[in-house]
């Protein structure tokens, strides 16, 4: 049989190697972790093709980057850093001054790519419940559970900020009375 490069096989009795050579068990809480993040960078990545405006489409390709810096950091790659939780906090800002800082409980479906967001974002929280069990014994530094942790807000923000040119473009201020 030739070179294996998608099917090594290693897994097959329920344990992945990890950045740093270590196997540990597939249900690991820092395999959940970063499994999860994974499941949400693919919706970020399915709302970005979906992604009509510019100015969006390249805070999410941002965040699909960060995202794949902060699994291998997860998942101790050696010489990864934890991404700068800065991005988020600015994408969030920029948010803000787009929509205004009215907070107001939505209805995921107001657009295609905005409900992606919606389901990237509760990916993102439950990618936050499992990462917290690594945190809090240690395992995962405080600076890669407050980016875990900010992420739903990011996402949710993007979602908002979508829907909203969305509505202005359509003059309606929702798809759902």
């Amino acid at each position: 049989m030739g070179d294996v490069w998608i099917t090594t096989k290693g897994g097959d009795k329920g344990e992945t190697s990890i950045g740093n050579g270590e196997r540990i068990p597939k249900d690991h809480p820092r395999v959940e972790t970063y499994g999860t993040l994974d499941e949400c960078q693919a919706h970020i990545g399915m709302a970005r093709s979906l992604c009509e405006y510019p100015e969006i489409c390249e805070r999410l390709c941002m965040l699909e980057q960060e995202l794949g810096k902060l699994m291998g950091y997860i998942a101790l790659f050696p010489g990864l850093s934890c991404p700068d939780i800065l991005m988020l906090e600015e994408i969030t800002e920029k948010v803000a001054e787009v929509t205004g800082k009215n907070f107001r409980f939505v209805r995921p479906g107001d657009s295609t790519p905005g409900a992606s967001l919606h389901v990237a974002r509760t990916v993102a929280r439950r990618a936050e419940r499992t990462a917290v069990g690594l945190f809090r014994t240690g395992e995962l530094a405080e600076d890669a559970y407050r980016y875990v942790n900010r992420l739903s807000d990011v996402i949710y923000a993007l979602s908002l900020w979508y829907d909203h040119l969305e509505r202005e473009k359509k003059g309606k201020p929702t798809t759902c009375p």
